[in-house]
């Protein structure tokens, strides 16, 4: 399992979770938002990853287009896209859930080859995380990271991909990568992003560098009303083009993500990413791609959240006003990034299409419309009922209570290869925190797991777990256990998450 972040954030994310109740979307693509039609919340940009089709999902929205997408990255018609890419789109959207795309545009934040890829694996040898180099750029991947053609575990040195991401609060411009698809390698079609190093810019030669990647131009390379003036005061600036002799050749120079963010066709805009500075309360306010936002008394947190709690890196959604000076004043903000997860083949019938829920392990999994559901062996897009059956399941997600019980809310659903074997072979893990003891029996993501001299403890012991959650902690774990028999689940092992 994945640890996208640190211990302390995880128990504070998950220490005041919020009631669920009963959800009526669709997750993962098909049949949209099943609720009374309602007045229009927001006219403006729509900025985040696409969960779903039929038409777009994006930030929880079902957005009706035309079928056509603004990019000159190969990408033209609505079906071409895939989960995870990062998508901004014009229109208006409505507090039913739905929402009227005027446009919709995608622009790739790298395409290129892959180098210098390491690893950040678990205690059992899983890859939990990568990080590698795309010219020169530094990008991370986890498991919330869509994958299409290719898999974490086997993204490797000379793959050449295209990422849709965003910038990281990093002083040597990391990216996060929502998505990751593979290509076919085409050295004349690559595109990088990022500062222009200082010093670099030399208008009189026509190039310039970014992390140390070499970028030469012509005058007729300037995307739109973008010139070479223009170039010293960008924040971030993308180059597409042709690599030639460790050199990139620009056939197009524009501005980087942040254009993504610009205040568009009305005041309102959504839209996901990493915290880049952490909140100052002096004047109530913290800086996300490129944008400034302030909060005030009438913010809503979700989450269990709350001003203090968004730090540098956090992934989170806002719905907010943009102001006349350019910064928006936020009226909802919740976290996007992913504190539970579970592992195992879905518990067999039960799939709820009404409350699009399921459990795997014992453990409930609620979808929402911000859910996506992928394989990345398969081209298919797929919904809720494309789970059914043997299949190996993987669910990132957001620890929440659910009425009396814990409910796990899916962030990112994986399906991987069926499973036949018999169900007393089936193997779970999950991560959650601990919310009960009773005795030797541990409550983790709403499921009670008996521990017995087997158990297997790593970098604690059992006793140390319970005075830990006698003294009020709610520790982070990683179980993983069986089912010897229907609803009795027995622990093999459990690890305390640490800080990283």
């Amino acid at each position: 399992m994945f640890r996208a972040v640190t211990l302390h954030r995880m128990l504070k994310l998950a220490a005041a979770p919020i009631a669920l109740g009963v959800l009526s979307a669709c997750g993962g693509g098909g049949g949209g938002v099943d609720v009374a039609d309602g007045g229009i919340r927001g006219t403006g940009s729509s900025v985040g990853p696409v969960s779903g089709f039929g038409s777009v999902f994006v930030n929880g929205v079902k957005f009706e287009t035309d079928g056509r997408v603004s990019s000159d990255d190969g990408i033209e018609r609505e079906d071409q896209l895939q989960e995870g890419m990062i998508l901004r789109i014009e229109g208006e959207w409505r507090v039913d859930g739905r929402g009227n795309a005027e446009s919709v545009e995608y622009d790739d934040t790298f395409r290129g080859l892959v180098a210098n890829l390491t690893q950040t694996l678990d205690a059992d040898g899983m890859v939990e995380s990568v990080r590698f180099t795309i010219y020169g750029q530094t990008v991370v991947a986890d498991q919330q990271t869509v994958f299409k053609d290719i898999a974490l575990e086997t993204l490797a040195d000379g793959a050449f991909v295209r990422i849709s991401g965003w910038r990281e609060p990093d002083p040597n411009g990391r990216y996060r990568a929502s998505h990751i698809g593979l290509m076919t390698q085409d050295e004349t079609n690559v595109e990088i992003e990022g500062r222009i190093d200082e010093g670099s810019l030399q208008l009189n030669l026509n190039q310039f560098s970014i992390n140390g990647q070499s970028v030469s131009y012509t005058d007729s390379a300037f995307a739109g009303s973008l010139t070479e003036a223009d170039l010293a005061d960008l924040l971030l600036v993308e180059a597409e083009g042709t690599i030639s002799n460790g050199v990139l050749i620009a056939r197009e120079i524009d501005e980087g993500e942040t254009r993504r963010y610009r205040r568009g066709s009305g005041d309102d805009i959504e839209f996901s990413g990493p915290v880049s500075t952490d909140y100052n309360a002096s004047d109530r306010s913290f800086h996300i791609n490129g944008l400034i936002v302030f909060v005030d008394d009438n913010t809503e947190f979700d989450d269990g959240l709350s001003a203090s709690d968004l730090t540098a890196g956090m992934l989170i959604q806002v719905e907010g006003d943009f102001q006349d000076n350019g910064s928006v004043l936020a009226e909802e903000i919740e976290a996007r990034e992913g504190n539970a997860s579970v592992d195992g083949v879905l518990d067999v019938n039960t799939l709820n299409f009404n409350d699009q829920t399921f459990r795997v392990g014992g453990v409930l999994v609620q979808l929402t419309p911000r859910t996506i559901i992928t394989d990345d062996d398969s081209d298919l897009r797929l919904k809720l009922a494309d789970l059914n059956g043997s299949y190996q399941i993987e669910v990132e997600g957001i620890e929440r209570q659910s009425g009396s019980g814990v409910a796990l809310e899916a962030i990112k659903v994986e399906r991987n290869e069926e499973d036949n074997g018999p169900a007393a072979d089936r193997d779970y893990e999950s991560q959650g925190q601990l919310t009960q003891v009773q005795g030797t029996v541990f409550t983790i993501l709403g499921i009670d797991v008996q521990t017995t001299i087997d158990t297997q403890f790593e970098g604690t012991s059992r006793d140390e777990l319970i005075d830990a959650f006698d003294a009020g902690q709610r520790p982070v774990l990683e179980v993983e256990y069986s089912e010897p028999t229907p609803g009795n689940f027995v622990a093999d092992e459990i690890e305390l998450e640490s800080e990283d």
